[in-house]
């Protein structure tokens, strides 16, 4: 290996002065489970993504079945199928398998790697389901008009997964994330900017955010609205000092701390130089990469998590761009039809763009801190010791 420094597939986003701003904090002895400042945090990233509301929780992932559930606890869907898309990650999907929906999968895009719009119609006629997930992979939109056209057409409720994209605008303005009736995000380690561990579902429906608070505790009602608590309290006759230990949805435990919510509220201040890094990144991999696919999506801003492509031998690549202190991975999960999760339930899932990710996808690392030196690093090796594969 060569003495360069090493090109990781991601890096820390949280500055010295936040770690000591958040000691100074700790010092105070303030409420560190979930208090006035996840509130803070939750106002502060609704208005900033352009939504209503916005639920924090202790994870992406946690965000996704935060929204599962309020989908279907909702009584708004009138049966219990969903499709998923079959290149997403696999706590998009998981979520839908453990409540219980019966789930389809839906090919890849091949140009932006969300949902195949041909393969989502034709689903919608055969399958008939009362929900939609769609995943925003490495930061690129979906053809949203077309996709929020077949959900109107086919009354069909839309959560989309946006744990790789925030901070993508499209043309008009709108953030990805706010279309859908749920938009989940991540704010794990590596992605746009992070709270250790954390995840936010937001909405603009009153009655599924409120559904979500209750949902994220336990089920009971003390993070509601007093109009929303008095209600359940009035229709399940339940008294004020009962009413502490009364649980009227089946909730989890997936409450965030203010520790979080506190990083969180410093972070959204870098949102913006850390989205406009990330696009200037994916614009320079793909100058430097000429011969080799790149995904393309109709966007303003392109807050990219990472910079994907498909190779012959991706194994190879991999091994050899480690071998000079570069880290990549394979494109997401691949084709999530083919995992033994999925075959332990199901049968095999083929489909022509998910197989091609499955076998030929890799992606290589962006993130605020990458330079343009490091980014002709990665290049020079993929196209020194890699052939492209394309589509037909």
């Amino acid at each position: 290996m060569n003495d360069l420094p090493k090109v990781k597939l991601a890096e820390h986003t949280i500055s010295q002065h936040e770690l000591d701003g958040l000691a100074d904090w700790i010092r105070g002895n303030p409420q560190l489970t979930k208090g006035p400042l996840t509130v803070e945090f939750e106002e502060r990233f609704a208005s900033h993504v352009g939504s209503k509301y916005a639920v924090f929780v202790n994870s992406g992932s946690s965000a996704n079945l935060l929204a599962a559930s309020a989908a279907l606890q909702s009584g708004r869907l009138r049966n219990n199928r969903v499709l998923c898309p079959a290149v997403s990650w696999v706590t998009t999907v998981t979520p839908f398998l453990q409540l219980g929906f019966e789930v389809r999968l839906v090919d890849a895009h091949p140009s932006n790697l969300g949902l195949s719009i041909d393969d989502l119609e034709n689903l919608m006629i055969e399958f008939d389901p009362a929900a939609l997930v769609l995943v925003h992979v490495l930061g690129h939109a979906n053809e949203m008009d077309q996709v929020l056209a077949l959900c109107k057409k086919y009354d069909v409720l839309l959560i989309e997964d946006t744990c790789e994209a925030l901070g993508t605008s499209l043309a008009g303005g709108k953030w990805l994330g706010t279309l859908g009736a749920m938009g989940t995000f991540s704010f794990y380690y590596g992605h746009h900017i992070s709270t250790i561990e954390g995840g936010m579902v937001v909405t603009d429906d009153e009655v599924l955010y409120q559904l979500m608070l209750s949902l994220r505790s336990h089920g009971w009602s003390r993070d509601l609205s007093e109009k929303t608590r008095s209600a359940l309290q009035h229709r399940w006759k339940v008294d004020d000092f009962s009413n502490y230990y009364t649980f009227y949805h089946d909730g989890f435990n997936l409450r965030p701390t203010d520790l979080q919510a506190k990083l969180g509220l410093s972070q959204l201040d870098l949102l913006e130089d850390i989205r406009r890094a990330r696009q200037g990144n994916f614009e320079k991999y793909a100058e430097l990469l000429p011969g080799f696919w790149r995904q393309s999506s109709d966007v303003k801003i392109l807050s990219s998590f990472a910079y994907g492509t498909f190779v012959e031998d991706r194994a190879k690549l991999a091994e050899s761009l480690a071998s000079n202190g570069i880290e990549s991975r394979p494109l997401l999960c691949g084709n999530l039809g083919r995992h033994p999760f999925w075959l332990k339930r199901n049968s095999e899932f083929r489909a022509p763009v998910a197989d091609m990710v499955h076998n030929h996808g890799i992606y290589f690392p962006n993130h605020a801190r990458l330079d343009f030196n490091q980014i002709a690093r990665v290049c020079e090796i993929v196209v020194s010791d890699s052939n492209p594969v394309k589509f037909d």
